[in-house]
């Protein structure tokens, strides 16, 4: 018997077709797993050690669960639950879609453009600053990491609103910079200004 996923459906397709497999859900790992045992043609067959790699099949995963979520709405047949520890199908109930308009994490998915900004470096800095702030770390190590200052320096308001020009100027959108990284810039300063203020 051919296990092979049909190459003719799109990703959330695929995707669709291994969640009804999977009543109870399934993790993002065992997704991607499935994906690359059926022999998906829409995501890379490539070792996941690289961090670029797996940020991109990431990437591509969830912006695929993010469509077929918006159509099993617009179709009113089911709502989809989505995590990285949890992806599974539920009955669909009314109303449910107005839950997605304000979901910062569905924009992000579904701009392509984040997919072809984010570079190794990127990927680097975000898993960082997310392990600081796992590790107990404040967010004001994880935003002076951002803007790569040495917290053994002195620092003041000025010399980071100089730092913050610079990175604005460099990541810009205009300039061929990416728009999340020119958000997470502007959020880290928010941060900075509080503290140095």
């Amino acid at each position: 018997m051919n296990n092979d996923l049909d190459p003719a459906l799109d990703l959330p397709d695929q995707l669709h077709e291994l969640l009804r497999d999977a009543p109870a859900g399934v993790s993002e790992f065992q997704l991607i797993q499935q994906l690359k045992a059926r022999h998906s043609t829409h995501i890379p067959n490539l070792g996941l050690a690289d961090k670029l790699v797996l940020f991109r099949i990431h990437f591509l995963l969830f912006n695929a669960l993010y469509l077929l979520r918006d159509r099993l709405w617009s179709r009113q047949e089911a709502h989809l639950e989505i995590g990285p520890l949890c992806v599974q199908l539920q009955p669909w109930q009314p109303g449910s879609a107005e839950l997605a308009r304000h979901d910062p994490l569905r924009d992000y998915y579904l701009d392509m453009q984040h997919l072809r900004d984010t570079t190794e470096r990127d990927v680097e800095k975000l898993l960082s600053s997310f392990w600081t702030r796992m590790q107990g770390g404040d967010e004001k190590r994880a935003a002076l990491e951002l803007f790569e200052l040495n917290v053994d320096q002195p620092l003041d308001l000025a010399v980071i609103k100089q730092r913050y020009r610079q990175l604005v100027s460099l990541h810009h959108p205009d300039r061929g910079g990416s728009t999340g990284r020119l958000q997470s810039i502007n959020l880290a300063m928010e941060i900075l200004q509080r503290y140095y203020g």
